[in-house]
């Protein structure tokens, strides 16, 4: 009889490209001289593994300073590593608190087409389940008929109400229909899918604003939190999405997906070195509970291969 792989098992899956190149490339530095040859090259191999330059850079100079021998055993740099990528994604790993009064809390959730936001949405509903929470979606994410139809799926599969209407309709009229309806039912958290479009920015704000707006006239601290999911197979280029939409959409918060075995997952490190905001969640599978929060000391030791020179 087969069993699910663990969360700890599937961090270790999610996570194998980015730990099997980080220690690809230290493979050897640690038997050379801390010199400022080697420093350089484990700087380049940080920044070759996706971590991004501060955090290889802050790596670095710790690896300098006098309070380490000159000769350093690779275990020994893969511990520094892993207590510094710790240090940053530690400041970021908070949970979504559900936390509104009066309720719903409402959670806007973007992200570029493909990034796998229906999907997160439905995790993030069945995440918000397991804590007792009632929880109810709203389609505003109009512009394609298949989003709707992605998302009525996940809905009855998680088993939560979804508010949606016409391909094309009215995505505040939707969102003001869902927040009616989840405050007449005493929905603790309203989850609204949103248009992933970037190619037209000044179409995508109108329409974010239009649907403040209308959350606004109902509870001026709505919406509590603006998500946006954030694909890990893009590396790089998902720096760049929180660039975008921090501009159009006011983003508070990241969740993210897809750290399958394909993944750059030290993008993790290089977003929450870089923006600070706090990341709620990262998804590591396709199945409804693949997506949790996670542990910074956990995470940042997989990604260093720390264990597998303890084994």
């Amino acid at each position: 009889m087969s069993t699910s792989p663990s969360w700890h098992q599937r961090l270790l899956g999610g996570f194998k490209r980015t730990s099997d190149r980080l220690v690809g490339n230290l493979a050897g530095l640690g038997t050379a001289r801390l010199d400022d040859d080697t420093l350089d090259e484990i700087e380049e191999a940080l920044i070759a593994s996706d971590l991004g330059p501060q955090t290889a850079a802050r790596i670095r100079a710790r690896l300098a300073e006098g309070s380490f021998e000159r000769d350093m055993e690779e275990l020994g740099i893969r511990l520094v590593v892993a207590e510094e990528i710790e240090k940053t994604l530690a400041k970021v790993a908070k949970p979504l608190e559900i936390e509104a009064f009066p309720r719903p809390q409402v959670l806007l959730v973007i992200g570029v087409n493909g990034s796998g936001k229906t999907t997160t949405i439905a995790k993030l509903a069945h995440l918000l389940q397991e804590q007792d929470y009632g929880v109810m979606l709203a389609a505003g994410d109009t512009f394609r008929a298949a989003a709707i139809g992605q998302l009525q799926t996940w809905a009855d599969r998680v088993g939560v109400e979804l508010v949606k209407g016409p391909e094309g309709g009215d995505a505040a009229g939707i969102v003001f229909e869902a927040v009616k309806r989840a405050t007449d039912k005493g929905i603790d958290a309203l989850i609204v899918d949103t248009a992933g479009r970037l190619q037209n920015k000044r179409e995508l704000m109108d329409e974010l604003a239009k649907i403040r707006r209308v959350l606004g006239r109902i509870n001026p601290a709505s919406p509590h939190d603006v998500v946006l999911v954030l694909d890990a197979t893009t590396g790089q280029n998902a720096l760049s999405q929180i660039e975008v939409f921090k501009e159009v959409a006011g983003v508070t918060g990241l969740v993210m997906t897809k750290l399958d075995g394909t993944a750059r997952g030290g993008v993790l490190v290089a977003a929450a070195e870089k923006y600070g905001l706090p990341i709620h969640a990262i998804g590591v599978g396709e199945k409804i509970d693949d997506l949790r929060p996670f542990d910074p000391k956990e995470v940042a030791r997989i990604i260093a291969g720390v264990e597998e020179l303890l084994k």
